[in-house]
């Protein structure tokens, strides 16, 4: 079966100025960070896609918008299922004083706890005080799935890839570390930022040779290479989809590397009035996300 393809390189999904409606399209300026243009609120061209996201046959035009707010690639109704990796990285592994696991280490998330570029992260009541529940950054490459896959073999799992895009894995470690199952420490609401843009699988020829970063207020805390990911994509989709059908639309993250805040010397703990960027290259570029802790129990 020949591999996704699409007429568009790298995808975006944003309000525009001129409709004040959801689109779809392609940055008109290649070389573009949208995340960071975003984020610093500047003039963001876009040559609108007729379509949807998940349809490879969606048309590029030559129709031009202009960004008002950059939105998550994907919305809720387009994703299907978020499933992550835990412990995908060698470095990240060894730093956490675990061995490296045998076979992927997995959880889900529900999609309440997905959001966009720049909105804000938010630290729940029961996740403070953050000196004790240590809220915690972890950048990630993230698989966006573009056509069912089924029991598919390493050598073809490409095929069935829609593109990439980045995440922030943002975790809680008290609650991670009082139980062998991490789906309550990493499923709060509001806690995890996905985008800025999807890049078509098309373009990205090797997913195993992606630089990654995380930088907290500026300074980088995070400095990998998806090159050091224990499964690497292809595995990654081979297995997860051994029994389980990996419908389009379907979300993984597929790790994070050595850095994070809880590891260090003193632990470094997210809190409000913080500004987290998670940065993949390739083009995927810089997810832009602020950090609030919730004042009373639904409000910031």
């Amino acid at each position: 079966m020949p591999p996704v393809r699409t007429q568009w390189t790298r995808l975006i999904r944003f309000v525009a100025a001129e409709t004040a409606q959801v689109h779809i399209g392609q940055p008109a300026d290649p070389t573009l960070d949208v995340g960071l243009a975003a984020w610093n609120k500047q003039v963001i061209r876009v040559h609108e896609i007729l379509g949807s996201t998940l349809d490879p046959a969606a048309q590029l035009t030559n129709t031009v918008l202009t960004v008002k707010e950059l939105l998550s690639p994907l919305s809720q109704e387009e994703v299907k299922t978020v499933r992550c990796l835990g412990l995908n990285y060698s470095d990240h592994a060894a730093e956490a004083k675990m061995a490296k696991p045998p076979v992927p280490v997995l959880f889900y998330k529900p999609l309440t706890s997905m959001i966009g570029p720049n909105v804000p992260i938010c630290i729940p009541k029961i996740a403070q005080p953050v000196e004790d529940h240590l809220p915690d950054y972890e950048v990630e490459l993230t698989i966006v799935i573009g056509r069912a896959a089924k029991g598919v073999s390493e050598a073809d799992a490409l095929d069935y890839v829609l593109g990439y895009t980045g995440a922030n894995d943002v975790s809680f470690r008290k609650h991670q570390m009082t139980t062998s199952q991490w789906d309550f420490s990493k499923s709060f609401d509001n806690t995890t930022p996905l985008g800025p843009c999807i890049i078509s699988n098309n373009a990205v020829p090797d997913p195993q040779a992606i630089p990654l970063t995380c930088s907290l207020n500026g300074k980088v805390l995070q400095n990998g290479n998806t090159k050091d990911q224990i499964f690497d994509v292809r595995k990654t989709v081979a297995f997860l989809s051994q029994a389980t059908t990996l419908e389009p639309g379907s979300v993984i993250l597929t790790g994070t590397p050595a850095g994070v805040g809880y590891a260090r010397k003193p632990p470094v703990v997210l809190r409000t009035g913080d500004v987290v960027q998670a940065w993949l290259g390739h083009g995927v570029g810089t997810l832009v996300n602020p950090v609030v802790e919730e004042v009373e129990r639904g409000k910031l």
